[in-house]
């Protein structure tokens, strides 16, 4: 068999390999971003922790995770890493990969013959290792069980991205033990100061685990350092507050908001709803009508917590078509796979599942800005002019802070609706055996009837709550000593 050629892999594929890895050549790279992302270090980590011999990422398009894989491997490339043992494929782009039985392992095999001269098992005896980057790869069939096969016959670290939250949950069994996840937002506020070349300090939440945000002390500490760096937090809460924060947007700060707005429609929200969605189960075609409309209602209620019922009314009148309740939230379900929207679940109290909505979030704020055209600044100071505008501000802070926990891996997030005469609680994270309940109410002045509903909360022992977050527009001194006061800017510099 010839080498240029093994078991279907064409000259076509085989050039677009070489082009997606132009190092082997000893050729340079495209240009990258000179600011990284938190990702590059976090993989990193991933590879001097040896905790498992695939490290996934996950997050919506365009956020940067194929420019952090890029990163890693100019890393691994300066550090002496020989060339020939870092292979990457993007899924995504050529077609020929995608087709034929068992292509990830088709093509780690043309690899080790043609590239390596070598198998990856004699390189790591060799006390030498290689790297594998496989981009977007939930787009092909039973990748999962490909990939088990591989990291179980061989010694090699291999690094999966991918953009649906479907298609890598469904990999996870067959990866069991094997895969170490990152969950990827869009960018941070400490990010967009980096990008923007401002003086940034350090996300507060170190890559560390999760277990420490369970202590009122670390909330306290929290608070300070944010003190300690306001004239960071004024610059850059207004670049997020105008733009979002998906990478182009500050990349290009300069480039008017309507052009940036047109391309995240056409770069993300487009190519989720006509290329991402298109085809279901068995190739059957999704509606894109259904999926546009329903997006748009995601962003109108972004924050909030609508009845399925009630989306499936509006989309009924808007497309004057019978859609039934049952469609809408499958719909939903897929809109929220692709992580452009999370779904913020019911809380669940002595394994007792509440029969109620998801809260709505946004991946970014951007994004409903983009899509409906309508910009509503975070940052405004003063509400009386326009009731609407400090109202939709105001569930965007929800969207926000649920966007903001949710990308926190292991972090149990959840909202938690009224029932009868108990108050409804915004959020509700789940440390171990803790509960923290958090309350967002973004607007001028905070009133004493802020604080019932968190204190409802944490009086009540079933909850194990040993404290409270109220997250507010301005910095406040709480009225209560169990609730931490801490402004959205402030929340912020977690990460």
């Amino acid at each position: 068999m010839s080498k240029r050629k093994l078991q279907g892999i064409d000259i076509s594929t085989i050039d677009a390999l070489y082009q997606m890895n132009p190092w082997w050549k000893g050729n340079a790279m495209e240009q990258l971003p000179e600011t990284r992302r938190h990702l590059v270090e976090q993989i990193e980590r991933r590879f001097e922790y040896k905790l498992a011999p695939i490290t996934v990422v996950r997050g919506s398009r365009q956020i940067g995770k194929t420019t952090a894989c890029m990163h890693v491997i100019s890393d691994l490339l300066e550090k002496g890493i020989e060339p020939k043992h870092i292979i990457r494929i993007q899924f995504d782009d050529i077609a020929s990969f995608r087709i034929g039985k068992d292509p990830v392992l088709r093509l780690v095999a043309w690899y080790e013959q043609n590239i390596l001269n070598d198998t990856l098992n004699n390189i790591a005896s060799q006390r030498k290792i290689c790297y594998l980057f496989f981009d977007e790869i939930q787009n092909l069939d039973d990748w999962s069980t490909q990939l088990k096969f591989l990291v179980d016959h061989n010694t090699a670290v291999s690094v999966v991205t991918g953009s649906s939250a479907l298609r890598i949950e469904q990999g996870r069994d067959s990866l069991a033990g094997r895969i170490n996840t990152i969950e990827v937002g869009t960018l941070s506020i400490t990010e967009i100061g980096k990008i923007r070349q401002l003086d940034t300090p350090e996300p507060y939440l170190p890559d560390n685990g999760i277990s420490q945000m369970k202590q009122k002390d670390f909330w306290q500490g929290l608070k300070q350092y944010a003190a300690a760096h306001q004239a960071f937090l004024q610059v850059a809460f207004k670049a997020f507050s105008d733009r979002g924060a998906y990478p182009i947007a500050h990349l290009r700060a300069n480039a008017p908001w309507e052009l940036v707005a047109d391309q995240l429609n056409e770069t993300v929200i487009k190519r989720v709803i006509q290329h991402d969605l298109r085809l279901g189960e068995k190739g059957r075609k999704r509606d894109p009508q259904l999926l546009e409309e329903l997006f748009r209602l995601c962003c109108r209620y972004a924050g909030q917590t609508p009845s399925i019922a009630k989306l499936t009314q509006e989309i009924q009148t808007v497309l004057n078509a019978n859609i039934g309740v049952q469609r809408v939230r499958t719909y939903l379900k897929f809109l929220s796979d692709t992580l452009l929207i999370r779904l913020v679940q019911p809380l669940e109290i002595r394994l007792k599942k509440k029969k109620n909505d998801p809260k709505i979030c946004l991946a970014d704020h951007g994004l409903r800005a983009s899509w409906l055209q309508e910009n509503i600044p975070m940052d405004f100071q003063n509400e009386e002019y326009n009731q609407d505008i400090a109202t939709i501000a105001g569930f965007l802070a929800e969207s926000i802070v649920g966007a903001l926990f949710s990308s926190i891996g292991g972090l149990d997030l959840s909202h938690l609706p009224a029932k009868n005469k108990d108050p409804e609680i915004d959020f509700v994270i789940t440390i171990g055996d803790q509960r923290i309940p958090i309350e967002v109410k973004y607007r001028n002045t905070i009133r004493e009837e802020h604080y019932k509903g968190l204190q409802w909360f944490i009086s009540n022992s079933i909850n194990r709550a040993p404290f409270g977050i109220l997250i507010t527009k301005h910095p406040v001194e709480s009225m209560d000593d169990r609730i931490l006061a801490i402004s959205l800017k402030d929340l912020l510099i977690l990460r």
